[in-house]
């Protein structure tokens, strides 16, 4: 008999099976969805979690002014050739007026009351920048915002001849009127015959452009002839907008050559005539000289550097050119063969420029922006630790590109780690940033024990039989025995002691065993991983071996 239902005409009818129908499949999502993600573990570096899975940070800094959470960008504190030269080294990063130091030791650096410090939202470079008033000081005035002394082996200590030399800085002035002044360093000089003269060395604005004025800090060898150099920038500063400067003197030649944000603005010769191939006059630095910042100046001022050489190649990007890198340790998953299912990555990029701050965030696989700045990821596992794949020629090849977001295969080990590239925009003022890794992962469980195993007694020996395990990954069976419940350290087997591998057989016939004692077996599946994954025991059976009668 066929019998044909009608759902159109029996929905017109009722509206019972409709609800039942979204009964039943709501209950069998409820009961299925576990079924999909059996097992499934996420691992998560960053956000909440921190970052110290994160071992190796190369380029690489920690902030928390992004997100509610630290996150990982480029390091801005670049680093150049040219700073194994480095004679001071002024960051501004220490976040107290108070702290200000030379990284390099050779000045003594002190602050007076109302200067302060702009943090990394505002600061060019690093984590901060000196932030000056603009408070005028009178001629009699004996405090200056900063005083910088030299100590022995300085560049500009006391009596010292200076080949080359470069100093350099970053600006950021609010308004840039006449006068105010970036920059001074005064020392008193007493030539051979005559009397003492005051050596100046002066920064100061003059119509919206720096000025760089060298009084008596050129000489002969003789000591008697002087010269006096003054340098002007050619294009206007803009206020509220960082630029970098660099003054730079070469002691072959005699050129002092000032740069603003890389390019040439002003060059003179400090030589006589004033022209390139006459005898050159030398910087030498007079007695009790000091250097002072911010006399009058209103604005900020970053990373101010002296060198002992002529710098050809000035840093001035706020990122470096060849990004940085970051790679978690070693991760135990905690099971070998552990599938890798996905990794999920959360982050962005961000660009600061004196205070304006932009940021843009994103998820998964779109970490490539329109400005050449990207983020990409790579992944190497591995069961035994810290043996990878790849070879020591090549390390590299251990390896292997993933795309946030999508879905992973054949990916495997009990030992994991993580490496992202960051790398900056195409004129190095903007970062990517790190803001969370998942990692989304699924266990090589051993695989369940087998079924319906019984035990038949004979003569000095046992026959074992069972079901095969579920698992399609099971590479063989180990059979346990004792003669206690639960204690299965048997020994006497003409196999061997407990455990028994008996390969992909279910069933075996254990021999050797005594008569009239009562033997207890469990069978346990292993996989095929190395080292195996052996499982849980089956259900325990025993038998007593007896002797027949023939």
């Amino acid at each position: 008999m066929n019998v044909t239902i009608n759902l159109q005409n029996l929905r017109m009818k009722t509206v019972l099976p409709d609800r039942l129908i979204r009964v039943i499949l709501y209950t069998l999502a409820l009961i299925s969805a576990p079924l999909y993600g059996a097992g499934e573990k996420t691992l998560l570096i960053g956000a909440g979690a921190s970052w110290n899975m994160v071992e190796n940070r190369m380029g690489i800094t920690e902030i928390s002014s992004i997100r509610p959470y630290p996150v990982l960008i480029l390091s801005s504190a670049l680093r150049s050739d040219a700073d194994a030269a480095l004679d001071m080294d002024l960051s501004f990063d220490e976040g107290d007026p108070k702290g200000f130091a030379d990284q390099m030791g050779h000045y003594q650096v002190k602050t007076a009351e109302g200067l302060t410090v702009a943090d990394r939202r505002f600061a060019r470079i690093g984590m901060g920048a000196a932030l000056f008033s603009g408070a005028r000081l009178s001629d009699a005035a004996t405090e200056a915002p900063l005083i910088i002394t030299p100590q022995q082996g300085a560049l500009f200590a006391p009596g010292r001849i200076i080949r080359d030399f470069t100093i350099a800085f970053w600006l950021f002035p609010m308004h840039l009127e006449n006068g105010e002044q970036i920059l001074s360093w005064i020392a008193t000089k007493q030539p051979s015959e005559g009397d003492a003269t005051l050596q100046r060395i002066q920064c100061t604005a003059f119509k919206n452009r720096l000025q760089w004025t060298f009084q008596d800090f050129f000489y002969l060898t003789a000591e008697t002839s002087r010269v006096s150099i003054v340098l002007e920038g050619s294009i206007p500063l803009i206020p509220k907008t960082w630029s970098h400067h660099l003054i730079r003197f070469d002691a072959d030649t005699g050129l002092l050559e000032y740069l603003v944000n890389g390019a040439p603005e002003a060059i003179a010769y400090a030589t006589a005539g004033g022209k390139e191939g006459g005898q050159i006059y030398y910087p030498r630095i007079g007695q009790s000289g000091r250097l002072t910042l911010g006399g009058s100046f209103m604005g900020m001022l970053d990373e101010l550097k002296f060198y002992h050489r002529f710098v050809t190649n000035p840093v001035i990007r706020k990122y470096p050119v060849q990004g940085g890198r970051m790679e978690t340790r070693s991760i135990d998953l905690g099971e070998p063969n552990t599938s890798i299912l996905m990794l999920e990555v959360s982050g962005g990029r961000t660009s600061n420029s004196g205070g304006m701050i932009r940021n843009e965030r994103t998820e998964q696989g779109g970490f490539r922006f329109s400005d050449d700045s990207a983020l990409q990821f790579f992944i190497r596992t591995t069961d035994v630790p810290y043996r990878w794949t790849g070879t020591d020629v090549s390390p590299e090849s251990d390896w292997q590109l993933v795309f946030p977001g999508t879905p992973l295969t054949g990916v495997r080990g009990r030992f994991v780690q993580i490496a992202a590239v960051f790398y900056p925009s195409g004129d190095g003022e903007t970062s990517p940033y790190l803001d969370a890794i998942r990692i989304h992962y699924l266990p090589d469980e051993p695989p369940p024990p087998p079924s319906m195993l019984t035990a038949i007694a004979r003569d000095g020996a046992v026959d074992l039989s069972w079901r095969p395990s579920s698992d399609g990954d099971v590479a063989g069976y180990m059979v346990y025995y004792g003669t206690a419940g639960g204690d299965y350290f048997g020994e006497g087997a003409i196999l061997g002691a407990s455990p028994i591998n008996v390969g992909k057989r279910t069933a075996i016939r254990i021999d050797g065993l005594k008569n009239g004692t009562l033997y207890y077996f469990a069978v346990a599946a292993y996989d095929q991983v190395e080292p195996a994954h052996i499982g849980a025991f089956s259900r325990e059976t025993s038998a007593r071996p007896l002797r027949m009668v023939e």
